[in-house]
């Protein structure tokens, strides 16, 4: 059965769908090239002229946009309109390089509200919900993304940010916010902290939770629904695209649509930059075809996924991601061997007395890497019983040397000994950066 949409393009037929890509990329191609020189060059280099995108086929003549190359032009060079026009500025972090400038004009915030609405809406949102903003405020897209599209929905936008998290609890139960848009992370630890409070999930009115900008697990969405007593939904963006919107799971919880009518998908091998049919996993690409300030072309961006077109339950049509599986730039290369944080934590959620707490430090010893993983305890494991201890680190080596393929050590930690995050966990240390 259908449910509700907010946009009905969200529900057209894939040709139309796929007639309004092609008149938008045709028309977004023109306005890159002849508005931002850096592209303009990149085009003729690559011997590439708009005229000749005729099909969406011919996406793939064009050149690919990485990272570095928003940094070669920090922070303005891939403008394609006058600052005069531009309405917003939001940034990267920066924490690996010169941070990452996105600029919005005011049709750009309302595409992107529509878009975040779209996420609202399929999380059970209304115009009469109240929601809850707990990602950071601020040049990080989260904050502003979910609040725009609250009040594009007609929604209440409830502007908290992260942090405080005992506030946080009080204003859950005293302003009665039914949709709480976070990480998954501070979900989590918005949950603890409202079980160690003494509130039990049914004495707030919280039904969904939208949570994205970083990795998580199944094992992590279940663990969340029975903290808060919500149902956890996908949401997935960046801001080199937009923010958060560009995609969203629907009640299916079985990929999450994507925003096709603004942001054109491809799945290429990060090692060729070929193009994969669907159905193939390999690096997401994105271009926006309607975007004016910061319209990318052919973004990598390094985020492993799947795309299908497989008939969605809930009604939409809207070509579909798996959740991305971890991140080319993310991917830990330990001893030959590819392994994905995400890997680690479901093993550990299916390890009893852990916690969904955990830290991973890679480092290199006498030319050998070496792969450590704190792993945070429950309150009833006897850290007193020396012989408990070293079974149980035994136990989780054993189930991620199956997983891996390489053996790893573990260290377990008392409650609460690993800080908790307010925004993007860190859940990764690798000091070998330190030695090249």
């Amino acid at each position: 059965m259908s449910e509700r949409v907010w946009n009905p393009i969200e529900t057209a037929p894939v040709e139309e769908i796929k007639a309004l890509q092609l008149a938008r990329l045709i028309h977004n191609v023109y306005h890159v090239y002849n508005n931002v020189p850096y592209y303009r060059q990149r085009m003729d280099e690559a011997g590439v002229k708009p005229q000749d995108i005729q099909c969406l086929a011919d996406l793939a003549k064009l050149p690919f946009t990485y990272k570095q190359d928003l940094r070669d032009t920090y922070p303005y060079g891939l403008f394609a309109t006058p600052m005069t026009e531009v309405v917003e500025l939001h940034a990267s972090s920066g924490t690996t390089g010169k941070q990452i400038v996105a600029g919005y004009t005011q049709h750009d915030i309302d595409i992107w509200g529509d878009c975040a609405a779209r996420a609202i809406v399929a999380a059970g949102g209304s115009p009469k919900s109240k929601v809850h903003v707990s990602y950071g405020y601020g040049l990080f897209t989260g904050g502003m993304g979910l609040h725009y599209g609250a009040q594009t929905l007609g929604a209440v936008a409830i502007p908290v940010s992260s942090g405080n998290t005992k506030r946080q609890v009080q204003i859950l139960q005293d302003f009665e916010s039914d949709i709480l848009c976070c990480t998954p992370s501070y979900a989590t630890y918005i949950g603890e902290t409202l079980r160690d409070m003494g509130v039990k999930p049914e004495e707030i009115k919280l039904s969904a939770g939208i949570l994205g900008a970083e990795p998580w697990t199944e094992d992590s969405r279940r663990n969340i629904e029975a903290l808060l007593g919500i149902k956890a939904y996908d949401i997935y963006g960046l801001t080199e695209i937009i923010g958060p919107g560009v995609a969203y799971e629907c009640s299916q919880q079985t990929g999450m649509h994507i925003c096709e009518d603004h942001f054109l998908p491809e799945i290429i091998d990060p090692d060729t930059g070929e193009v994969l049919p669907e159905g193939t996993p390999g690096e997401l690409v994105f271009t926006c075809i309607t975007k004016e300030a910061f319209p990318l072309l052919r973004y990598r961006t390094r985020d492993i996924a799947t795309l299908t077109r497989e008939k969605c339950g809930c009604g939409r049509t809207l070509i579909k991601m798996t959740k991305p599986r971890g991140r080319t730039d993310d991917m830990l290369i330990i001893r030959g061997v590819n392994v994905f944080p995400s890997q680690i934590e479901t093993v550990l959620f299916q390890t009893s007395q852990t916690s969904p707490h955990y830290l991973i430090t890679v480092d290199r010893v006498n030319n050998t890497d070496t792969l450590e993983v704190q792993v945070e305890m429950t309150d009833d494991f006897q850290f007193d019983a020396v012989r408990l201890v070293e079974q149980k680190q035994h136990e989780i080596e054993a189930a991620l040397q199956s997983t891996l393929g390489i053996s790893p050590k573990v260290r377990l930690v008392s409650p609460k000994t690993i800080q908790r995050s307010e925004g993007k966990s860190k859940r990764v240390i690798d000091k070998r950066r330190l030695y090249e």
